[in-house]
């Protein structure tokens, strides 16, 4: 509809320089600029090649999204970016984009949270959240339960990681097999040749006297790792596809068992998953079962959009838009700790896109940092 909100998303939490254009819940353009390939040989996110690589792709990206969605930036409703959590050299990149953009078109300017972003991009291919909505979000750098009452301004933590995030699980066994970086995707395609059930790892916080909802896959790396270390000490070949496939079962059994009974627990009769990890097959086929056993309806969106993307800032930002959500202050920062009980950074009146006069005031240096 032409008289929804017509809004920009930036986002720049990690290595991918995402750039969406939603117009209230359709998607019209997600365009990716992605730096992954050059953090390969390190294996894993290099911050400051991150931030550098952001800075170069910034301009062509929104250039590309704005071609794409067939719209002028004169168009635009509000620009919304992401503030938090993420790489703090990273989100300065995109928040300091996202500043100049608002500014020079007179618009209003959001800043969202990453994670509760991750939950409100599930309304581009499923429609409308429910509310309350449950989510799995689980990725690189997260691995949480939330409890979203209204995804604008009520997102309540029920579970999160205590050590190693399902992402960096992923990524640091592969690195161990010798598989590359980044882990899941490889790891993912190999388990479907394994056996799920050839080797029994160890399922964190599981026990009756553990957190219900809290998650932790440390004391799993290391005995995969330690597991695999042990077979080449003794000359043994390394079975990849068999240890990929059992420690990818160990990792999502936790997941979507704790999810489900935090749905049945909170009398929610549906769960929203997303996140990086959310791509992954097997967890995917897990949930859809586990879920329909307990009548709970499974929303997952595409792969494209589970990955970090800057369609599911601009979804969050429409949202905010739609419901009258403050704008954030001209002088909104990045903030790489922002809490999942803050889902955008709402200002005093000062980000109003008409109230150049504050703007004025106000030092180049803070206006573009």
């Amino acid at each position: 509809m032409a008289d929804e909100p017509l809004v920009l998303g930036i986002e720049t939490s990690c290595d991918e320089t995402g750039v969406g254009v939603v117009r209230g819940t359709t998607l019209l353009a997600d365009a990716i600029a992605s730096s992954v390939d050059e953090h390969a040989r390190f294996g894993g996110v290099v911050p400051e090649v991150a931030s550098r690589a952001h800075l170069e792709a910034m301009v062509p990206t929104i250039e590309r999204a704005l071609k794409q969605a067939g719209v002028a930036a004169s168009d635009l409703d509000g620009v919304a970016v992401t503030a938090g959590p993420g790489l703090a050299g990273a989100l300065l990149v995109g928040v300091s984009a996202a500043k100049a953009y608002a500014y020079a078109l007179g618009k209003p300017l959001y800043g969202v949270n990453h994670l509760a972003s991750h939950i409100c991009v599930d309304q581009l291919e499923h429609g409308p959240l429910p509310e309350p909505t449950m989510a799995l979000l689980v990725s690189g750098g997260h691995s949480s339960l939330l409890l979203a009452p209204d995804i604008t301004n009520d997102v309540r933590p029920m579970g999160a990681t205590i050590d190693d995030a399902a992402g960096e699980a992923f990524d640091k066994i592969a690195r161990v097999l010798d598989l590359g970086f980044p882990g899941g995707p490889v790891i993912d395609r190999l388990a479907r040749e394994g056996d799920p059930k050839a080797i029994a790892f160890p399922r964190g916080l599981t026990g009756p006297r553990d957190a219900a909802y809290d998650f932790s896959f440390s004391g799993l790396k290391t005995s995969v790792a330690r597991w695999i270390e042990a077979k080449r000490s003794a000359g043994e070949e390394v079975p990849v596809r068999d240890v990929a496939a059992s420690f990818q079962e160990a990792v999502v059994d936790v997941l979507t068992r704790k999810a489900v009974r935090a749905c049945k627990d909170e009398g929610v009769d549906h769960l929203m998953i997303g996140g990086g990890v959310a791509a992954n097959s097997r967890l995917r086929a897990l949930a859809q079962e586990r879920c329909e056993r307990a009548g709970i309806r499974l929303r997952v969106p595409r792969p494209g959009l589970c990955t970090d993307n800057g369609a599911m800032v601009a979804a969050l930002g429409a949202e905010m838009v739609a419901r009258g959500r403050a704008a954030s202050d001209w002088d909104l920062s990045a903030d790489s700790s922002l809490p999942v009980t803050e889902p955008h950074v709402p200002g005093t009146g000062h980000g109003h896109p008409h109230d150049h006069d504050h703007v004025h005031e106000m030092s180049k240096d803070n206006l573009y940092s």
